[in-house]
């Protein structure tokens, strides 16, 4: 059986409190929400923090609301209240497939919208048990200075596995971050770093507390596709999110199409280059488009399946994601 590492635990009832504890204990304290990743990668020793932060009993950062035309949705909201939540499957429906998609219904019940963005980057070297990483040498990513999935490599390549992050980045959300004493909000796209250990723009001791949907209107369509080995629980091999606004005689106005799963962060593609101005079902735009996606994603062999498959998916993925825009 696998245990924990020790730890000391904090349970804050505010957001405040919870900032503060982050403020004091600097880059040795981890926060807290679902679990459903976190709690895996404690057992496997690729994090050791001396404080744990467990936001569960911070009222403030659940449910969804409407605030100036806009839905505001809770970080620690989980994922199945996401899913289901009827103002959400009625105005942003891309959203809550992503939110569905995850995992099982159990870890859906208890993993977190925030959780979910905020997820750890993935790779078949780095997430094992800490005698098999040792065994094989240690990756980058946790105590070693190689990359054993490029050889040679300078960087880290563990892959974007969220789900949420590229429909959320392709319709232009953004995020409430807190940190002790400051707050910001920034785009969800601005919050990834394609580096497979440096993956996240948050600053020390920031909360993500808030995901704020763009208001109702700006987009007309929304999309999202997801590719994996079965139906079911397994991290994404591919995932696109996409929106698009028609102006007259169905002319795409404005297009976002974000890949994920195919990089150290979400993708976002120039598909206003390709499709703005012109109908979204426009054949030599599309190919266009299919193949700056190709060029674009790097899939490699430190997930599921053939990384030369998986590239060719991107290509049908993405004219999939467009056709379901306009179906």
């Amino acid at each position: 059986m696998l245990r924990l590492p020790e730890f000391e635990y904090a349970a804050p009832a505010t957001v405040g409190e919870a900032t503060r504890l982050m403020h004091e204990r600097g880059g040795k304290a981890m926060l807290l929400a679902g679990g459903t990743d976190l709690i895996p990668s404690l057992k496997r020793r690729q994090y050791l923090p001396e404080l744990v932060v467990s936001l569960h009993k911070v009222e403030a950062m659940r449910g969804v609301r409407e605030a100036d035309g806009r839905l505001v949705i809770g970080a620690l909201t989980s994922l199945d209240a996401v899913a289901a939540h009827p103002a959400i499957r009625a105005s942003w429906p891309a959203l809550a497939k992503a939110a569905a998609s995850i995992g099982t219904p159990q870890l859906r019940n208890q993993g977190t919208l925030g959780g979910n963005l905020l997820l750890d980057t993935r790779c078949t070297v780095y997430n094992q048990l800490e005698e098999w990483r040792d065994a094989g040498g240690s990756c980058m990513k946790s105590t070693g200075v190689k990359c054993h999935i490029v050889l040679g490599s300078k960087r880290c390549w563990a892959i974007s596995s969220s789900d949420t992050a590229p429909v959320l980045a392709a319709l232009g959300a953004e995020l409430r971050l807190v940190r002790h004493g400051d707050e910001r909000t920034v785009p969800v796209v601005a919050m990834y770093r394609d580096d497979g250990i440096d993956y996240l723009t948050l600053q020390p001791g920031e909360v993500l507390t808030e995901v704020l949907l763009p208001p109702v209107g700006k987009w007309d369509r929304s999309a999202f596709l997801k590719l994996r080995r079965r139906g079911t629980f397994d991290f994404p091999l591919l995932n696109v999110g996409a929106a698009v606004k028609f102006g007259a005689d169905r002319i795409v106005e404005r297009i976002s199409v974000v890949l994920g799963a195919v990089g150290s962060a979400p993708q976002a593609l120039d598909a206003q280059k390709f499709l703005g101005g012109k109908q979204i079902d426009d054949a030599v735009a599309v190919a266009a488009l299919q193949a700056h996606a190709a060029k674009r994603a790097t899939p490699l062999p430190n997930t599921d399946s053939s990384h030369v498959w998986r590239k060719r998916m991107v290509q049908v993925y993405t004219a999939r994601a467009l056709k379901e825009l306009v179906a």
